[in-house]
């Protein structure tokens, strides 16, 4: 019997794959437990529009990903903090700072998690920090750290 799964089951499958199985596992297992539904052609129909729009709106989600991203590219974000005799910041910026410069220089907003810095910035200079807006699509904010 064909079923569309409705869940990840375990060495059957995983959610919305349509899998081949043994009539008895189907009705007493599958069905029952709300696992499954039956493959008739309404449901491979319904099945087939909803993975076409799930594509369709990852796909404009990729594409906004993609305009903000060289958005960010053309951005430079200046921020001001003390400084020692070498150079030296008291403290470090860290990814929180930076991704609020970005929203008050820019507006742009970015979660502080999308940052990706290596280690936290401590000292003063010009730095480019990957920004992770995609797992396909990554901009580099130029970032300038000086003195007030």
């Amino acid at each position: 019997m064909k079923i569309i799964l409705l869940e990840d089951v375990k060495n059957v499958g995983k959610k919305d794959e349509i899998v081949d199985v043994s009539d008895g596992y189907a009705r007493n297992f599958l069905l029952k437990k709300n696992l499954g539904k039956e493959a008739s052609a309404g449901n491979v129909s319904a099945l087939k529009d909803s993975q076409a729009k799930a594509a369709r709106i990852a796909q404009e989600e990729l594409e906004a990903c993609k305009k903000e991203a060289e958005k960010i590219g053309e951005k430079t974000v200046k921020i001001k903090v003390k400084v020692g005799d070498n150079g030296k910041l008291f403290g470090a910026v860290s990814s929180k700072e930076i991704a609020e410069a970005l929203k008050d220089q820019t507006g742009i907003e970015v979660d502080k998690k999308k940052l990706k810095l290596d280690d936290t910035i401590k000292t003063t200079g010009f730095y480019e920090v990957p920004v992770r807006l995609h797992r396909e699509v990554t901009a580099t904010l130029k970032v300038d750290v000086g003195a007030k």
